[in-house]
């Protein structure tokens, strides 16, 4: 379990970071990106960010180089939002967990459909 002072810098980064991200990177340049998760290093020296890109693939390739191109900047920001005496290094990690999860309800879905009994057949 992380000590409590990591879960506070994790969730200040969270929040911090999608609203960075909110308010610098337009929907329709680089897709609807959103924070899933952050994760920390013990030393709070490096942060794991877990994004989501919603959008056509142009828009998720698009947003996710807008990231990698503008990482520092990003960081530059955060770093003026919130206060800790190191500014954690941000990596941003494309998280497709959302997607899979609506893939695996869809599948059952498909599988309850084929399993009930039709209503004709009582």
């Amino acid at each position: 379990m992380a000590p409590r002072r990591q879960d506070r810098v994790r969730e200040l980064l969270k929040r911090a970071v999608g609203e960075v991200i909110r308010r610098e990177i337009s929907v329709s340049e680089g897709g609807l990106i959103t924070v899933n998760d952050v994760g920390v290093t013990p030393d709070l020296k490096s942060a794991t960010v877990f994004i989501s890109i919603l959008g056509g693939p142009e828009q998720k390739k698009k947003g996710q180089s807008i990231l990698n191109e503008k990482g520092v900047w990003l960081q530059m920001q955060v770093a003026r939002e919130i206060i800790l005496k190191y500014t954690p290094r941000l990596r941003f990690v494309v998280d497709d967990s959302i997607e899979r999860g609506n893939r695996v309800l869809h599948i059952l879905e498909e599988l309850e459909k084929k399993n009930l009994p039709d209503a004709t057949e009582e």
